[in-house]
């Protein structure tokens, strides 16, 4: 039977494997350090009483701010085992940002990575009067500060273990005191539109979340998953904390947020979660690297390319391989495919997944094309994992069927609700909000989808961000901007229109180091960014792009006319989310003026930005954003 709680699940995997097995590793100063799970269960167990004797009690919440190391697992399977609510922090928020999350949970204590995130909380710690401790894990930088509210990881673990001499069976008992019914986590909505909402899941939610995923893909014990996904975030707690504990699966952490491909790449990893900025990264990286490579291996890509979308599209309309393609496949790989995977890291992938925002099914279709077994999955923070594709039966343009236990209707309106064992328990102090989206148990997304007549789900767009132009046709933003993405000059991109737009526009990100590639290439000088974006010959590179996107939209739906932004959006900026969605409503009234000289039929506007040269010193300039027609008269 199932235990019911994380921590439980943990005292099994303990008494199964012991020593004698590796439950996680992580590189530091160049060597992997390796934990089994015996040195996992002790880790918790201590650090657990050590909370305790602090002053922890059941119920109270605890904020982690830190990167993807053992100590995160660690630090939330202890708060849990104490009866405690773990919320997870975004590293890159600001204090301010810190400073809400840490408030609205009502944590008592915060648990960081490092010196930087200790600062944010330093500067804020007498704005929260209930913050008992800040405990760090990483003590560089950090072994000369004196403030009493500090204290090291290593240190609490040594309170827990002077606490368990004194209270010998502590720990065992609250493990088994713990129910499926409890709190386990917090997970913070994106707030792309409003403030983030804190999501409220049970053990019972996550465990269900992790085993019904490893019910498809069943996941080895002898397997390797990196955590790369922020621990804040609902898919890092179903795959890589629950899914860990259910498969028994090991887990590996980076030594840096920077070297995540390179470790992929150095331990085989065989299952791998990227959102699909990632994705579009490196796919945009593969699309650059065979531009300037030589011509004999262009030519091969070229040439064996479309062997890999024949067999791919012959997959996903579930018709038979026969052995003429299964050959010619089979000589893809050996000549191009094998290599060009595993000089990205995924040669040894078995599964791979994306989720969290819309990507293009060119995306998809490309990484399966060349040998990636990537799967497109649908879920959230307040419905748990609803859909997701089954062994061959991979459409690049769905989210797959719905799991087990889960059931998808759409409304009159065509939003997406959702009822099953992974929903959520409300939003935490927001009683209105909850009642707004849980309604007779059913669980409104605000996205707007189709079934398909054989039960696949495709996810369309927000229903919030779905616009109407001015001759009364609808049409979907994302859809757009997606598309724009796969492009490897793109970095992303904000389709605009609305009721009073006779014609769809885009404001454009370049991505400067293809595009930088590209034009040094050609020998074409730059200075910063901003003198780039704006490059003629730039211009129309990205002129191009665009034409060929608009091949694949509906007439009405075909960008007009489209602008180079002179800087990239910016989560620090509250332009994107954390997990890099646009803020739409913010970024549109942000460049409000742009969007207006577009539709004025002007033909550039000036702006005044902060830059910062190649070289790395800054300063402000004063240029203009050219606005240019996608068919050039």
């Amino acid at each position: 039977m199932a235990a019911p709680t994380l921590p439980k699940l943990l005292k099994q995997n303990y008494e199964k494997y012991g020593g004698k097995k590796v439950a996680m590793r992580v590189k530091e100063f160049g060597i992997w350090q390796t934990y089994t799970w015996k040195d996992y269960y002790q880790k918790v167990k201590h650090f657990s009483l050590g909370l305790i004797s602090l002053g922890l009690e059941a119920g109270d919440k605890v904020a982690i701010l830190g990167e993807n190391k053992p100590q995160w697992y660690w630090a939330e399977l202890a708060v849990q085992a104490a009866g405690g609510v773990v919320i997870g922090i975004f590293t890159d928020c600001m204090p301010h940002e810190v400073k809400f999350y840490v408030e609205h949970s009502d944590s008592k204590f915060v648990i960081a990575h490092d010196q930087e995130q200790v600062d944010k909380l330093l500067q804020i710690k007498e704005e929260l009067p209930l913050l008992k401790k800040v405990i760090y894990w990483d003590p560089k930088g950090v072994w000369n500060y004196e403030d009493p509210i500090l204290i090291s990881f290593d240190k609490v673990i040594e309170l827990g273990k002077e606490y368990e001499e004194h209270h010998p069976g502590v720990f065992e008992e609250n493990v088994e005191r713990g129910s499926g019914e409890d709190l386990a986590v917090f997970c913070y909505t994106s707030g792309t539109t409003g403030l983030p909402k804190a999501a409220m899941l049970k053990h019972n939610a996550a465990i269900q979340a992790g085993r019904s995923w490893w019910n498809v893909d069943r996941w080895r014990e002898d397997e390797q998953y990196v955590s790369f996904l922020p621990p804040a975030w609902i898919t890092e707690q179903g795959l890589g904390i629950a899914g860990s504990l259910v498969s028994g699966m090991e887990v590996s952490f980076p030594e840096e947020p920077e070297t995540v491909q390179e470790n992929i790449r150095e331990i085989g990893a065989q299952i791998l979660f990227w959102g699909p900025r990632n994705w579009e990264s490196v796919n945009r990286l593969i699309q650059a690297k065979i531009i300037d490579t030589t011509w004999f291996n262009r030519f091969l890509y070229h040439l064996f390319l479309p062997v890999g979308y024949k067999v791919t599209d012959l997959q996903a309309a579930r018709h038979k391989v026969n052995w003429f393609w299964r050959l010619l496949y089979s000589v893809a790989q050996w000549m191009v495919f094998r290599d060009l995977r595993d000089k990205v890291g995924l040669s040894k992938i078995r599964a791979a997944y994306t989720a969290a925002a819309p990507i293009s099914p060119d995306v998809i279709r490309f990484f399966r094309a060349i040998g990636v077994n990537i799967k497109q999955l649908y879920g959230g923070s307040e419905q748990g994992l609803v859909t997701l594709h089954r062994g061959d039966d991979v459409r690049p343009e769905t989210s797959g069927p719905v799991m087990p236990g889960v059931e998808v209707r759409l409304s009159e309106d065509g939003e997406i609700i959702v009822k099953g064992e992974n929903l959520f328990s409300g939003y935490y102090k927001s009683p209105e909000a909850t009642q707004e989206k849980l309604k007779s148990g059913w669980y409104y997304t605000g996205d707007f989808g189709h079934i398909t007549e054989d039960g696949h789900l495709i996810v369309m767009d927000r229903m919030s961000d779905l616009r109407q132009l001015s001759g009364g046709q609808m049409f979907s933003p994302q859809y757009a901007e997606i598309r724009l993405r796969f492009s490897p000059y793109i970095k992303d991109a904000l389709a605009v229109g609305a009721e009073d737009k006779a014609y769809v526009s885009a404001i454009v990100n370049i991505d400067i180091d293809n595009v930088g590639r590209w034009a040094e290439a050609r020998r074409i000088a730059y200075t910063t960014f901003t003198d780039l974006s704006q490059k003629p010959e730039v211009i129309d590179l990205i002129r191009k792009e665009i034409q060929r996107i608009n091949r694949t939209l509906p007439e009405w739906a075909r960008i007009k006319k489209f602008a180079n932004l002179h800087r990239e959006f910016d989560a620090d900026e509250a332009e994107l989310t954390r997990t890099r969605k646009i803020k739409r409503t913010f970024v549109e009234e942000r460049y409000k003026d742009l969007i207006d000289a577009i539709y004025s039929g002007a033909v550039e506007m000036a702006v005044e930005a902060p830059i910062t040269y190649r070289d790395g010193r800054k300063g402000t300039i004063k240029t203009a954003i050219k606005i240019n027609s996608v068919e050039q008269p």
